[in-house]
């Protein structure tokens, strides 16, 4: 009677030069064996990016940062637009930028960050008068109007936050409050696009302005600095903060892994699972109003199985509309029939009976579900197997 079953497993401590495919296949094995559950065809064994950059040893300090910002940026005054607030994703970024420039203009977006981090409340920013649309608030003028708002998580004012962590590494710090990214020319020509999802259209729109040098995060640490980490791809984006002065990037190896993972298993229990390295979910949190995905995607690597989108019917639609007469067995019945001959009907997008069925990558929708079973503390478990996901109510 089971439908999609998501199981959290325990791994041991990862650390820098560990065989990740074996730890994840030896730990899914052994909860497996633990718990009397056997492994299926098309189960989706899922570990988070986290742990797999760890055992890769992808790494950076501040100062690779600085060295590649100084190098790409020219050392003088950069612009760093659109930067999300946090002190685990952005902090230390901005630390190493700041130590390769002599000033940083920080421009923020407002009243929240892309993913939903609000610097004021709606209802003030209303009464203020304040166009967000067109308005470039410098930081005195923001603080007149709006006093010193602090994130209602974390207690923090990013303004002075962000403006200290640049003094302190011995850079002019000035901070201005836009959501027209061109705004940033008035104070520097070489810009660093800091936004997570809308970086491409960010630096196309800065360029068209006028910037000279406009890079986004992914262009600094995609290749190694002073032989650091770093991601070909996504350079700094989906980095975290590991100690004070370094961060974790994201998974270079992700799809290699991911694939070793599925051999790995094959070759020891027969069954062909998917599998797939997972980050941030996409969803967003009803009350705080925040965006959870901070990684650039959900899955940066996954297998062949895993493309694409979920091809399913509404099974309320079906029993309100095409089989409103039936009831109990012969509507149960009538149902299976339908999903089973249901290939058809998915190829038209506007067929009611296919309308409302989530129309999202099946690594997102899945990369989510691991995301909130494994959660980002003390659970232990970073490693988590899907199992039925691929069932339906016919099977």
């Amino acid at each position: 009677m089971a439908g999609t079953i998501s199981r959290g497993i325990k791994a041991p401590i990862v650390h820098q030069g560990d065989d990740i495919v074996k730890i994840v296949a030896d730990a899914v094995l052994a909860q497996a064996q633990a718990e009397g559950f056997a492994l299926h065809d098309r189960d989706v064994v899922c570990v988070t990016e986290s742990v797999v950059a760890r055992a890769d040893g992808n790494y950076a300090t501040t100062d690779d940062i600085a060295a590649d910002v100084k190098a790409k940026l020219g050392g003088g005054t950069v612009g760093v637009v659109f930067p999300i607030l946090s002190r685990n994703r952005f902090a230390i970024c901005l630390r190493g930028i700041a130590r390769g420039a002599k000033k940083v203009v920080v421009m923020l977006s407002y009243p929240s960050d892309e993913v939903g981090n609000a610097l004021v409340d709606l209802d003030a920013l209303d009464d203020s008068g304040v166009n967000p649309y067109s308005d470039v608030l410098e930081a005195e003028e923001f603080h007149k109007l709006f006093g010193h708002p602090k994130h209602p998580f974390t207690g923090m004012d990013y303004i002075e936050y962000y403006a200290s962590l640049i003094r302190e590494e011995g850079a002019e710090a000035q901070v201005v409050l836009a959501n027209r990214p061109e705004a940033i020319l008035n104070y520097t020509k070489q810009v660093l696009c800091c936004d997570i999802h809308s970086k491409e259209r960010t630096a196309r729109r800065i360029k068209a302005a006028g910037g000279e040098t406009v890079l986004t995060l992914a262009d600094i640490l995609k290749e190694p600095v002073n032989g650091s980490g770093y991601n070909s791809e996504c350079g700094l984006l989906g980095s975290n903060k590991a100690t004070e002065s370094t961060i974790k990037l994201f998974p270079k190896n992700a799809q290699a892994v991911a694939n070793a993972i599925q051999a790995e298993l094959l070759a020891r229990t027969g069954k062909h699972v998917e599998a797939m390295v997972y980050g941030d979910g996409a969803f967003k949190d009803p009350v705080g109003k925040i965006w959870e995905l901070a990684d650039p995607v959900v899955s940066p690597g996954f297998t062949e199985g895993l493309s694409g989108l979920p091809k399913e019917l509404k099974l309320k639609y079906l029993a309100d509309n095409d089989f409103a007469g039936l009831s109990g067995e012969e509507l149960q019945n009538a149902i299976k029939a339908r999903i089973r001959e249901k290939s058809a009907e998915l190829t038209d997008k506007n067929n009611m009976v296919a309308q409302g069925t989530t129309p999202r990558r099946l690594t997102d929708l899945i990369g989510s579900l691991c995301d909130l079973t494994s959660g980002s503390g003390d659970k232990g478990t970073p490693i988590v197997l899907v199992q039925n996901y691929f069932n339906n109510y016919a099977d």
